[in-house]
């Protein structure tokens, strides 16, 4: 079983392929669009490992939060990609791949969303305890109970959310971002199930529906106009 994974929630963008359960991961070259070195990177990445597109079984994308940038050009590249070779397409919750990569039994995985807000879900046994929002740091649920992995990079953004989460988090991961080979991970035991969708049906999973602050609010924060 081999599938392709494209993670490009962040600025730090990836990929990974998954061949029989081994994982190839490669970084997105720094300070150029992804739109621009992503699909040269993934020819590149499997050439390398011997594969055409003719012996992938399916291509996974980070579908978000994220990047609306990022998350529109990964999602278009997995189409693409899925419909130009007949392929199937698995979505993936960015901060679903952050929880299985931290390696936790209870993780809270907050993701900078700029704008002084933070992308926010909870995690027990690798499940999603209710919906993935958006919060102010300072308003983010908390658990009810102890021993809980905290991640991502939103808790280095942000003081007042290490701050409110100091009671019910025992460690701490704010090194911890997006990446693709956690998505390949995850896409590979969907894949397993059959648990894929068609091409049409592949999109963005934004929760914020807002790109950025207006000048009033850059104003009212004491920026510029």
């Amino acid at each position: 079983m081999n599938l392709l994974a494209i993670e490009t929630s962040t600025e730090l963008g990836s990929i990974a392929l998954w061949c029989d359960g081994a994982v190839t991961r490669r970084a997105c070259p720094a300070g150029v669009s992804h739109s621009e070195t992503l699909l040269p990177l993934i020819r590149a990445t499997m050439r390398e490992a011997g594969l055409g597109f003719a012996d992938l079984n399916a291509v996974a994308f980070a579908a978000g939060p994220g990047s609306f940038t990022g998350l529109r050009v990964a999602c278009g590249v997995a189409q693409g990609l899925a419909f130009a070779h007949d392929l199937p397409v698995i979505p993936v919750g960015t901060l679903d791949a952050m929880a299985l990569a931290s390696g936790g039994e209870q993780v809270i995985v907050a993701l900078d969303a700029r704008m002084g807000e933070v992308y926010y879900g909870c995690y027990a046994a690798a499940r999603l305890l209710g919906p993935v929002g958006v919060y102010h740091p300072s308003a983010v649920p908390i658990p009810d109970s102890s021993g809980w992995l905290a991640c991502g990079n939103g808790l280095a953004a942000y003081a007042a959310l290490r701050e409110r989460l100091s009671g019910c988090v025992q460690e701490w991961q704010p090194e911890r971002m997006p990446d693709a080979g956690s998505v390949a991970i995850l896409a590979a035991s969907w894949l397993a199930r059959g648990e894929t969708v068609d091409v049409a049906e592949a999109v963005p999973l934004y929760v914020r529906d807002k790109v950025a602050l207006t000048v009033a609010e850059r104003l009212a924060k004491g920026g510029k106009a």
